[in-house]
């Protein structure tokens, strides 16, 4: 009887794991870590703090190329997201080259504003609709 009842908890644990599997949504991982970037680096330019920006500035682009080269996860819309995941890595180049050539915060803030808002049009529009 106790075999019985092992056996059975296992079936049922299988089931259950295998139902999570299928409803869970693709994790990706490198969308994550442009996440940590973009947020370290547009959160203190908003109170006037360029310095993570301006410190941070490869690494921004580095994570967004990453990003940008990965595949993308079937809970995202593929031809949008490949087009915004583009223009994200144009606009993060762009705010690299700024940095370098010394532009003014005020410009710097208008185009990590841009990424940013780039970034939301990813995470946000980009993705499919809940079934």
């Amino acid at each position: 009887m106790k075999k019985k009842i092992k056996l059975l908890a296992l079936v049922l644990l299988a089931t259950v794991s295998v139902a999570m599997a299928q409803t869970t949504k693709p994790k990706w991982a490198e969308m994550k870590t442009f996440h940590s970037y973009m947020s370290s680096t547009f959160h203190p330019a908003e109170d006037g703090d360029f310095g993570p920006l301006k410190k941070f500035k490869d690494s921004l682009l580095d994570a967004a190329e990453l990003w940008q080269a990965s595949p993308i996860p079937s809970d995202f819309k593929p031809v949008e997201t490949k087009a915004a995941l583009e223009k994200l890595v144009t606009e993060c180049r762009a705010i690299k080259k700024a940095v370098k050539a010394g532009m003014a915060d005020a410009e710097l803030f208008k185009m990590i504003t841009r990424a940013h808002d780039t970034f939301h049009t990813i995470t946000g529009e980009c993705r499919k609709a809940d079934d």
